[in-house]
């Protein structure tokens, strides 16, 4: 945060001379450039964070057809199972029989004791093959059991991250729509003044006209939009999580240059660090590292219309609220 006071104090005294030289304004599109990117990346994030939700509802649903044709193999391979173990008892029941017959032919014809001993042979034999088949089901059945129990495992971890998520969601949705609230109570009093709050991807915007900040082509803030401000200053203290991204725009007319502005971009990034001072006037408890200044001159319009109406709507300066995203995007790092 060093460099934004350097940059500030750089501003100043470039305030006070006769022209801002190159070298000055190279560095305020470079802070320009760099509140671009940093909001670029956030927007990414956010985009990110909602494919990796689709992702996983997706995944999850595969992962529930999985099992439940695993299920339904469970309970095919079990019904086999009893079938063969029936069987297998049916056999042995015969082979008994049959043992118990042979003991008694065994005494009386030599042809009735070789065809009966043929039919034990057969009958061993096919018990044989029973046991073969019903050791081979309960591999397939013990596999299909543990396959079962990974797949369960899995969308049980799976279920734990997608809940992670959308708490962490919901509560982001929460913390924005009741900060929302709190700024637009604070600011009630200047919404019919060119004041306006509204959640756009996310964040907090609030829009100030011109009117209720600054005089044409000027960069002081007038009393009514510093106590504007003052408010905002107030509710900023007591929400230490919220970042802040002070853009200044401008409308296409270009700007005559004088002794301290030289274009309209000179013009909206001076703006926004004077909205700065001030709401680190009112609140000094605000940690500069959460606020970032920039100005966008005229080439983010609202209305790209050439009347007085839509370029009164393009001069404005947008102040950016944005929850810090660390937990959420620690999850999705982590997984």
């Amino acid at each position: 945060m060093k460099k934004n006071l350097i940059y500030t104090l750089i501003i100043l005294l470039a305030l006070g001379s006769s022209c801002v030289p190159a070298r000055k304004f190279e560095d305020l599109q470079e802070r320009h450039r760099t509140a671009e990117a940093e909001n670029r990346q956030l927007k990414e994030k956010t985009e990110t964070l909602s494919s990796e939700n689709e992702e996983l509802k997706d995944r999850l649903a595969r992962l529930e057809k999985a099992r439940e044709d695993l299920t339904g193999d469970t309970t095919r391979y079990g019904r086999q199972l009893r079938m063969i173990n029936e069987h297998y008892e049916q056999l042995n029941d015969s082979y008994m029989t049959l043992m118990g017959q042979k003991e008694k032919l065994l005494e009386g014809k030599s042809i009735e004791t070789q065809q009966i001993l043929a039919r034990l042979q057969e009958t061993q034999e096919d018990l044989q093959r029973r046991e073969d088949q019903l050791r081979a089901a309960s591999r397939q059945m013990d596999e299909k059991e543990q396959n079962l129990n990974r797949l369960m495992a899995e969308i049980s971890d799976k279920e734990v991250r997608l809940n992670e998520l959308e708490d962490i969601l919901s509560r982001q949705d929460s913390v924005v729509n009741a900060l929302r609230n709190t700024v637009s109570n604070a600011l009630l009093g200047f919404q019919d003044n060119g004041l306006s709050v509204e959640i756009k991807n996310g964040k907090v915007y609030v829009s100030l006209e011109e009117s209720l900040l600054f005089a044409t082509g000027s960069t002081r803030v007038d009393s009514r939009g510093e106590s504007a401000l003052k408010e905002l200053a107030a509710v900023l203290e007591k929400n230490p999580d919220i970042n802040v991204l002070i853009e200044g725009h401008t409308d296409d007319v270009p700007f005559r240059p004088g002794s301290q502005i030289q274009d309209n971009w000179d013009l909206s990034v001076l703006r926004a660090t004077a909205i700065v001072r001030i709401l680190k006037k009112h609140g000094s408890n605000i940690d500069p590292q959460r606020l970032v200044a920039a100005g966008r001159g005229e080439y983010h319009p609202l209305d790209p219309d050439k009347t007085p109406e839509a370029r009164a709507k393009n001069r404005r300066t947008e102040i950016i609220l944005t929850p810090q995203l660390d937990e959420l995007f620690q999850i999705i790092e982590t997984n």
